[in-house]
């Protein structure tokens, strides 16, 4: 008896390629994955390693169920759908085109199996599965949760989404518990996208650090505050939009440069404050950076604008509330905050130069940080 295939190590770098097609009364899934990423699978093999695709029918199904229909799930207006259903599996070569459109890789699957006599290496042979889930509903929101980041230590789901009425999309992420919208309703995608600007915000030091250096002598002059944030919503907002138009400096050095520029920011509007801050020069220094900012923003929506369907100016729109909404709960709390320290703590004069000087400090070390990246894509 030919031996089976070895037990093997889990994958570091795994791609899994999915094309999800929805009809009237079921989706078909079709999966493609690297078979050695299967572990504990005993395949078996032909003399030096090779899979005996004679005998590997049984066993590919076995994969196809416990690695791949157990862990994906797919959604319908947002209510779970059953399990997948297998209905054909095989094995393909590595250099195997067929997963580029839903008509070529179904035609592929449901075709016939390799020829015995092929000399496939099964540590680099593919199995390919077509499942099918009944859907009740004609034209429903589809979701799919890929779930199979147990099939390596980094894992890569490329999803295509095709229907029949000509819609097309693309999707990649390496968040298998994610649940994405193949073809997004607007309010999902606003949604969404307003929930990532806030935690966006909420979580970046540098934009928070900068928001404080802002607003810190100005906390008692309401009309100046307003100009201050007014005018940095509005600079960070245009470049954000025009970012994602592809408006932009497509070099690898822009995206170090930017980032070097938001903490030579906040260095300097700490210094300022630590001198002599100027209420009617902050609007304008609030414009310039914000616009230096506004590119920082969109870095955060380089890998996750895909998810916008045909709404993306919507999706960018509804980022921008959300870190607007963001910088407004942390000025609802920092403002309080301020009265309160400076009104039983310390003086305001010094604790805005105490403050300013950490800050300060911060900045320094971040610019040196970045500046010494930026240095690896600059000439000579």
């Amino acid at each position: 008896m030919a031996p089976l295939g070895e037990a093997h190590e889990i994958p570091s770098d795994v791609t899994v390629r999915f094309i999800v097609h929805p009809g009237t009364e079921r989706i078909e899934l079709l999966v493609r994955v690297p078979l050695e990423a299967m572990q504990d699978m005993a395949f078996p093999t032909l003399g030096p390693g090779y899979l005996d695709i004679e005998r590997a029918d049984s066993e590919l199904k076995n994969a196809a169920l416990r690695w791949l229909a157990d862990d994906i799930r797919l959604y319908a207006n947002g209510a779970a759908l059953t399990p997948p259903r297998l209905i054909a599996v095989m094995a393909s070569i590595p250099s195997d085109r067929s997963f580029v459109d839903y008509e070529s890789a179904r035609k592929h699957v449901l075709g016939p199996a390799l020829p015995a006599a092929t000399q496939l290496v099964w540590r680099q042979a593919l199995l390919d599965a077509l499942f099918e889930i009944p859907v009740e509903s004609p034209g429903a929101a589809i979701a799919i949760r890929p779930g199979l980041d147990r099939l390596g230590l980094k894992v890569t789901s490329v999803i295509r989404f095709e229907a029949d009425d000509g819609v097309t999309r693309m999707y990649e992420t390496r968040n298998g518990a994610e649940r994405i919208e193949l073809d997004p309703r607007w309010h999902t995608a606003a949604l969404r996208f307003v929930k990532q600007g806030f935690e966006h915000i909420a979580g970046g030091a540098d934009h928070l650090l900068f928001l404080l250096c802002l607003v810190l002598p100005f906390r008692k002059d309401l009309r100046a505050l307003v100009w201050i944030v007014t005018a940095f919503t509005v600079a960070h907002s245009i470049t954000l939009i025009g970012s994602a138009y592809g408006m932009t400096i497509n070099r690898l050095w822009f995206t170090p440069l930017v980032e070097v520029l938001i903490a030579a920011s906040i260095l300097y509007m700490a210094v300022e404050n630590v001198i002599k801050p100027n209420a009617r020069m902050r609007w304008i220094l609030a414009f310039g950076f914000g616009l230096v900012h506004g590119f920082g923003f969109s870095f955060a929506l380089r890998n996750t604008l895909q998810f916008a369907g045909d709404h993306v100016l919507l999706s960018l729109l509804s980022f921008n509330l959300g870190v607007e909404l963001g910088q407004l709960l942390v000025l609802a709390l920092l403002i309080p905050a301020l009265w309160l320290l400076f009104r039983y703590v310390v003086a305001e004069r010094i604790g805005t130069i105490v403050i300013s000087v950490f800050i300060a400090h911060s900045a320094w070390h971040w610019m040196g940080e970045r500046y010494a990246v930026l240095e690896q894509f600059l000439p000579g």
